[in-house]
């Protein structure tokens, strides 16, 4: 029941199923579901919810609390969650003293449950110190995070420069691990003590259960989480558990990045480039030649590249220090450096972020909303690619597409439905 109560709470799931095979070979259903336990970051949206839910109570927020307007949490980017996490963090008293008098002088019945529930509960309000104590720690994880997030979803991040952002963002995390927990306690108890509320954890006491202790146990080996202080059972079950998923989900996403530094460290830059010694360079661009291929073909020829590279190493410029640079340059060599130059369009075609697939889907937003319902996937299709390609379209003809668009229904006119429209083709702009 327990369970069923924390997905029934959680309202939003995901069912998951696998047959694992047991050490007698016989398939076994696993039934997993998964949820988000809602509750901190509920919190924060049951706040803006109430504050927004009309102009009465949106009038309360800005005279009593004026400042950082509160912000719905982001459904689709966690980093981008703090913004909603910011107002809360520095105007908690405010916000609380606002909720105060909606609890006391609401019109709304509902809106007063609302607001003495979030004012003054132990469990589901801001008027608890483990509330306060998430608060400064998703504010300083989700800090770090927004700050490289942007970073690396610029259009001309490259991959250099994205690893050594996401190499510093997990030694922060890393560090925030050993060091984070006393010094958000230290925060969060003065934000508890301005807004009058004890700086002390609130632990549920559980339910004793004795374990019969099994022929040869050790007795130091008893289950001792019963006797953990509230506070360490947070720090351990909270604080730990947050941050070292969030440095496992990074390592993942960095061990990838070392992966293409690996094969394409060498070109990342004109130092690293002029720093390394023939032998290294060599054996570099056998590296490169191997990783490229497949059945037996290459895109390069890895002793031909050490050939250019060497040469190309005397003739950059200074000015020149990032492979985008070097590919610029390249470009106006018309064709002097072959294999360098395939080279370097691979290394600069590896994703960084998928910024850009989130970028066409705004473009999706603004092309296919509530006026425009009913719209044709082929007309969408067409409008998109025109929305997202905006620079490439503004170079097109014009007069020759309406040219070439009117030769297409006169031959539609003409022939009838057997001419199509694969007859009409960018292949003959």
């Amino acid at each position: 029941m327990i369970i069923v109560k924390k997905i029934q709470d959680a309202k939003y799931f995901s069912v998951i199923l696998d047959s694992p095979p047991d050490v007698s070979r016989k398939e076994q259903l696993t039934f997993l579901i998964r949820c988000v336990d809602v509750s901190f970051f509920g919190i924060v949206q049951r706040i803006y919810t109430l504050f927004a839910s009309s102009t009465n109570n949106w009038e309360v927020y800005q005279e009593m609390v004026n400042g950082t307007s509160l912000k719905p949490l982001s459904q689709t980017r966690w980093e981008s969650r703090i913004d909603s996490v910011k107002p809360i963090r520095f105007q908690a008293s405010k916000i609380r003293d606002a909720l105060f008098y909606l609890a006391e002088l609401s019109d709304n019945p509902g809106h007063r449950s609302e607001a003495e529930s979030l004012a003054v509960s132990e469990t589901h309000g801001i008027g608890r110190f483990e509330f306060l104590f998430g608060m400064v720690i998703w504010y300083d994880l989700l800090s770090a995070f927004n700050i490289i997030s942007k970073t690396i979803q610029s259009e001309d991040m490259d991959l250099e420069v994205a690893i050594a952002q996401l190499g510093g963002l997990v030694g922060y995390l890393k560090d925030y691990r050993e060091t984070g927990f006393q010094k958000a306690k230290g925060e969060a108890t003065e934000i508890a003590i301005q807004m009058d509320i004890e700086p002390a954890f609130y632990k549920k006491p559980k339910r004793l259960i004795k374990k019969k202790k099994q022929f040869g146990e050790d007795a130091e080996h008893v289950d001792q989480s019963n006797t953990l202080s509230a506070e360490e059972s947070f720090r351990i079950e909270y604080f730990i558990n947050i941050v070292d998923q969030a440095i496992v989900s990074l390592e993942v996403r960095f061990e990838q990045f070392q992966y293409y530094e690996e094969i394409f460290g060498f070109l990342f830059g004109l130092k690293k480039l002029k720093s390394a010694g023939d032998d290294e360079l060599m054996v570099s661009c056998m590296k490169l030649e191997a990783s490229l291929k497949h059945d037996g073909n290459s895109d390069i020829e890895g002793k031909d590249l050490f050939v250019e590279l060497k040469l190309l190493r005397g003739v950059l410029p200074k000015e020149i220090t990032k492979a985008v640079d070097v590919l610029e340059f390249l470009k106006r060599m018309d064709g002097c450096y072959p294999n360098t130059w395939i080279a370097y369009r691979i290394l600069l075609t590896i994703p960084i972020s998928v910024a850009c697939a989130e970028r066409s889907f705004s473009k999706l937003k603004l092309i296919k909303n509530y006026l425009r319902s009913t719209m044709s996937q082929e007309r969408l299709n067409g409008l998109a690619l025109l929305s997202i390609e905006q620079d490439l379209v503004e170079t097109l003809d014009n007069s020759k597409l309406i040219d070439d668009f009117a030769s297409m229904k006169a031959r539609r006119i003409i022939f009838g439905d057997s001419c199509t429209d694969d007859a009409f083709s960018f292949d003959n702009m």
